[in-house]
This record gives structure tokens, C-alpha cells and sequence, in this order.
């Protein structure tokens, strides 16, 4: 998604405007779309600004608040998941998505790992085609 238009352009837009010129006939002369051009108007005459707003938004993780919560869950059990923590989540009122909890825990330098009963039994081996464990 490209930035927003530079302030400088939105301002010789509402100057053309404000001198006699139509919105739309002040965006096409400037390169700009009619509905851009309407909107500029429109915000220079209801707030006075020419300037856009900033782009983004929060990025600060709604389970900050309970971190404390998810950190315990972990100490007392340190082979439990990411849905069971959902669960037990849910089940105080909290509601979240697992890559929630990935990125929260991503954070905190935490990573859930396979065990050695999870991983696979063995691997095959180059020279002899016999089955070793890895």
C-alpha cells in the first residue's frame, strides 16, 4: 500500500480550489484522483489540516494484560499448548487467537519445540539405507 501523498501537493490542491478552480478540475490537473482531492477539501474545511494522518495502528498485544496469567500456565506446566492455553484462557472471559499467543510468547524469547516423543523415529541413513536414530 503506497504512502500518503506528500503535504505539499495537498496544498496546491486547496489553494487551486480556494482561488476558483473545481475539485475535480484541480485533480486532474495535479494528478490526483477526484475523490482525493474532495476529501483534502473537505478536511481543510472541517479541521484546518492539510497534513495526512499518521498510517499504522496499535501494534501493543491485547494479552499484555494478562501475562502474568500466561506465564504461570507455563511454569506449571511446561509441555502444555498454545490451544490448551486458548482454553483456559476462554474459559476467564478472554478471547484470543492462537497466532496471538505465538507472537505474545515470540516475545517473551519463548518457543514451543517438539519433545523427543514428538519427533520422528529415525532417519534414513546415506551409505547403508539402514534405519538410525537421529
Amino acid at each position: 500500500m503506497p504512502g500518503p501523498l506528500s503535504k505539499d501537493l495537498r496544498e496546491r490542491v486547496i489553494e487551486a480550489v480556494t482561488t476558483g478552480t473545481s475539485r475535480r478540475q484541480a485533480a486532474k490537473r495535479f494528478g490526483v484522483s477526484a475523490s482525493a482531492a474532495i476529501r483534502w477539501l473537505a478536511t481543510w474545511h472541517e479541521e484546518r489540516r492539510v497534513s495526512p494522518l499518521a498510517m499504522g495502528g496499535d501494534r501493543r498485544s491485547s494479552l499484555d494484560q494478562h501475562r502474568k496469567l500466561l506465564l504461570a500456565l507455563v511454569a506449571a506446566r511446561a509441555d502444555t499448548t498454545i490451544e490448551e492455553m486458548r482454553t483456559k484462557l476462554g474459559a476467564q472471559g478472554v478471547v484470543t487467537s492462537y497466532g496471538a499467543l505465538w507472537r505474545f510468547f515470540a516475545k517473551e524469547g519463548m518457543s514451543f519445540k517438539k519433545n523427543g516423543a514428538g519427533q520422528r523415529a529415525g532417519t534414513v541413513g546415506r551409505e547403508t539405507g539402514t534405519r538410525g536414530l537421529a
